[in-house]
């Protein structure tokens, strides 16, 4: 079993007080870690070796191409440590390991993406009239927690990490208690590529604790989470009492909206992504399955025939396809909605139980579910379930597929599969989605922009506006002129400016 320290200045430490908690594996059942519980007092001393590594400017006072060489390197040494770092995602979190091979590959490309952009970013000089020079410069924020989620625990640290590091800012990351260890990993990769000690800190914990005395602590500068709706308003209301900025990716209820001119299989294929990958935990789950009426039957029914075919098993085997959830609270949250929904007179088409095999009953195992005469009265249309649990839904033309898809609290991603890229565009532009893809599900790159509308959340991941978000504005006005103006010396008209 592992034992895991707080990282703060460059050292393993242990909680002040030396709480541990426990990191339970949903495969077995079984201890997998050990990890520090940070303290209040913890958290301020990262706060405070985060601060310091700021204000002495070992880090933000290196010229951009110098941080984005550090930053290449890390990269370097992500790439041939993704089989290792994958193993441990799924012994700790139980996604397939074909899964998470293949997103941790696509992760040394954050950091080469933003040390480019730190190098690329350019300030302005605006028109400001003659004699006047104005120097508009991007610079750091300053210290900024960051509070991730067990769901994506590399992917979306590295999302927040890589960004805020090459604008110069120092951080502190809060990992969720589910999934820490590859987050510690994170950290210490990135000082053996050459990021100073004190830079990056991570304390260990629960939300309750640990996350709140993050976010409430007075020498954050900028706040970024992501994780569920209700934990986002309350570390966003803490931000707006102290003017400090946020960015929150919250919650999902992501619509895949078919027309019965997708080819079938395709449409099918998708839809199965969208619904299944990551054991449904994801926030752009694509839980709200919408088919033309014209094509419902033929979809339904050869979704439900590929529903029937998904491998669950051990994670760590390459033919899983369907691993477990993530604890035994969100397996009974899962279990939870669905006996509601049938409650409320829903078919349940597929799955909707704990599954059979004995050889799974260690796990944390829910089958597959697809559930049909669902209407938007229903809990479970609104309810963000995070499992695998989808609900089929016909539609009868644009306007109605437009009414159902908007017809929810969130906004963060959805889908539309047509081969009429007009219509595709037409229903985009009508979306109160902050994600769209047409034909695809779930694809992300550290260029493309992700954040949602509505109850999905504040501001925007990846790209430059991204980078933009951990910077702040600091503009110079230079005067040119030969002689200064004498305000108080003249009675003459004179130009404010």
């Amino acid at each position: 079993m592992r034992e895991a320290l707080l990282h703060i200045d460059g050292r393993p430490v242990p909680a002040e007080d030396h709480a541990t908690m426990d990191v339970v594996s949903p495969v077995t059942g079984r201890t997998v870690a050990r990890i520090a519980h940070a303290s209040p007092g913890d958290v301020d001393r990262a706060v405070t070796a985060a601060r310091r590594s700021f204000e002495d400017r070992r880090w933000r006072g290196i010229a951009p191409r110098e941080r984005a060489r550090v930053l290449n390197r890390a990269a370097a040494l992500l790439s041939e440590r993704v089989h290792d770092l994958a193993a441990l995602e799924t012994e700790q979190i139980g996604r397939p390991i074909r899964e998470m091979r293949a997103q941790l590959a696509r992760l040394p490309e954050w950091l080469e993406y933003f040390g480019a952009v730190a190098q690329t970013d350019r300030g302005s000089v605006p028109d400001v009239g003659a004699g006047q020079v104005n120097l508009i410069r991007r610079v750091p924020i300053g210290v900024a927690g960051l509070i991730t989620p067990w769901n994506h625990p590399l992917l979306i640290t590295m999302k927040k990490v890589s960004v805020a590091v090459a604008a110069g800012n120092s951080v502190v990351i809060k990992p969720s208690e589910l999934g820490p260890l590859v987050p510690l990993e994170l950290a210490r990769l990135l000082e053996e590529a050459g990021v100073p000690t004190g830079v990056v800190n991570v304390v260990t914990g629960a939300g309750a604790t640990t996350g709140r005395a993050l976010s409430e602590h007075r020498g954050i500068d900028k706040l970024d989470v992501t994780g569920g709706t209700e934990t986002g308003r309350v570390i966003a209301a803490e931000a707006g009492r102290r003017l400090i900025p946020v960015t929150a990716e919250l919650g999902g209820k992501a619509p895949v909206i078919v027309f019965d001119d997708a080819p079938l299989d395709d449409a099918v294929a998708g839809a199965l992504f969208a619904s299944f990958i990551a054991t449904g935990q994801t926030c752009v789950q694509g839980s709200r399955i919408l088919v033309q009426d014209t094509a419902y039957d033929a979809f339904l029914a050869r979704l439900l025939e590929r529903v029937g075919g998904l491998r669950l098993g051990d994670p760590a085997d390459t033919a899983t396809q369907i691993g477990p959830l993530v604890s035994a609270v969100q397996r009974d949250r899962v279990a939870s909605a669905v006996e509601q929904a049938r409650a409320q007179g829903v078919t349940v088409a597929a799955g909707g139980r704990v599954p059979e095999d004995p050889a799974l009953a260690a796990g944390q195992y829910y089958l597959p579910t697809i559930l049909t005469e669902v209407t938007t009265s229903h809990d479970i249309w609104r309810q963000e379930v995070f499992g695998p649990v989808a609900v089929v839904v016909p539609f009868h033309d644009e306007e109605d597929a437009i009414r159902l898809a908007n017809d929810a609290d969130f906004g963060l991603a959805g889908s539309i599969w047509t081969h009429d890229t007009a219509r595709g565009l037409r229903m985009v532009d009508r979306l109160d989605i902050g994600i769209v893809w047409i034909n695809d599900h779930h694809r992300v790159d550290p260029a493309s922009p992700w954040g949602g509308m509505k109850d999905s959340g504040i501001g925007s991941e990846n790209a430059i506006e991204a980078f933009h978000a951990y910077t702040q504005m600091k503009s110079t006005v230079i005067n040119t002129a030969p002689s200064g103006a004498d305000w108080f010396g003249t009675t003459e008209p004179m130009r404010y400016s």
